[in-house]
C-alpha cells in the first residue's frame, strides 16, 4: 500500500477499493497521481474484478492540484501525468466508482469526472477554481460538457464557483446523493454489476466507452497545448499562481 493511497478489496473482491490517504486536502500531487496510476495498471489486470471504487480518507474528497506543481518549471511534467491518470480512468476496461464527501476541486475533480459513476454525500462541494488563479482547468474543460452540457460546464469553468451536491445532481454532475457515498456505491455494484460476467462486462464498458474516450483523448491534446504553451507564456497566469502561494491577492495586467 502506497503512504498516499489505501489499497482494499471488498464484495469478496469483486471490487477493488482505492482510498486517497493524505487527509484533510488529499491533495493530487506528483505522487498521488502515480500511486492511483499504478493501482488501476495493476486492477485492469485482476480477471475477477468487477468495478473501482475512488474515495477517500478525511472530510474532503480532495482540494485539488498541487498549486506549488503548477508554477513553469514543474507545470509541463505535472500536466501530463495528470492526463496520463485521466486517460487511464477513461480507458479503464470496467466501470470505476467515485464517492465524494466534502470538497471535490480542482485537479481532484477532473479525476472523479474521469471516472464513470459519481455518488455524493449531501455536503460535498464540486468547483473548478482554477480561473480564481489565473489559470484554467484543462481535463475539465474536455470532460464537463460531456458529462453536464456546455452551458452550465462553461458557468463553473469560467466562474470558478463550487457547486453543492443536489445542485450538481440536477446539473448531471453527480449520478446520485446519498449520506453513506461509499457504501450505496458498493450496493450499486452488488446488485447492477456483481451477477454479471466480468469478462462481457469489460467488453460492454469497451463499446459504451470508445467514442467518448477518442473524443476526450483528441480534446485533451489540444488543450494541453493550449495550456502550456499560451497560458503559461503568460504574465497573468504566473502571477495567480505565485499570489496564491503568498497568500496575497492577485495583482491582474491582462496580459
Amino acid at each position: 500500500m502506497s503512504d498516499v493511497l489505501g489499497i482494499t478489496p471488498a464484495l469478496g473482491g469483486a471490487v477493488q477499493r482505492l482510498r486517497l490517504n493524505r487527509p484533510k486536502a488529499n491533495i493530487v500531487d506528483a505522487e498521488m497521481i502515480a500511486a492511483l496510476d499504478a493501482a488501476l495498471t495493476r486492477a485492469a489486470e485482476e480477471r475477477d474484478l468487477i468495478a473501482v471504487l475512488i474515495e477517500a480518507e478525511g472530510p474532503h474528497f480532495s482540494f485539488g492540484a498541487s498549486v506549488e506543481e503548477h508554477l513553469p518549471e514543474s507545470c509541463a511534467a505535472m500536466l501530463k501525468a495528470l492526463h496520463a491518470l485521466v486517460r487511464r480512468l477513461l480507458e479503464f476496461p470496467l466501470p470505476v466508482l467515485v464517492a465524494v464527501r466534502g470538497q471535490c476541486l480542482g485537479g481532484g475533480l477532473e479525476v472523479a469526472l474521469a471516472g464513470h459513476r459519481i455518488i455524493a454525500a449531501p455536503g460535498a462541494r464540486f468547483g473548478q477554481p482554477e480561473m480564481m488563479l489565473g489559470v484554467f482547468a484543462p481535463a475539465a474543460s474536455c470532460l464537463m460538457p460531456e458529462r453536464m452540457g456546455q452551458a452550465m460546464a462553461e458557468d463553473l469553468l469560467y466562474s470558478g464557483r463550487s457547486i453543492d451536491a443536489e445542485e450538481a445532481l440536477r446539473a448531471g454532475l453527480v449520478d446520485a446523493v446519498d449520506a453513506d457515498p461509499e457504501a450505496a456505491a458498493l450496493a450499486w455494484v452488488e446488485e447492477h454489476l456483481k451477477p454479471k460476467s466480468a469478462s462481457s462486462l469489460r467488453l460492454a464498458v469497451r463499446a459504451a466507452r470508445a467514442g467518448f474516450t477518442r473524443r476526450i483523448a483528441t480534446r485533451l491534446d489540444e488543450v494541453e497545448a493550449l495550456y502550456l504553451d499560451q497560458l503559461m507564456s503568460t504574465r497573468d497566469a504566473l502571477e495567480g499562481l505565485q499570489a496564491f502561494l503568498a497568500k496575497r491577492s492577485a495583482k491582474w495586467e491582462n496580459r
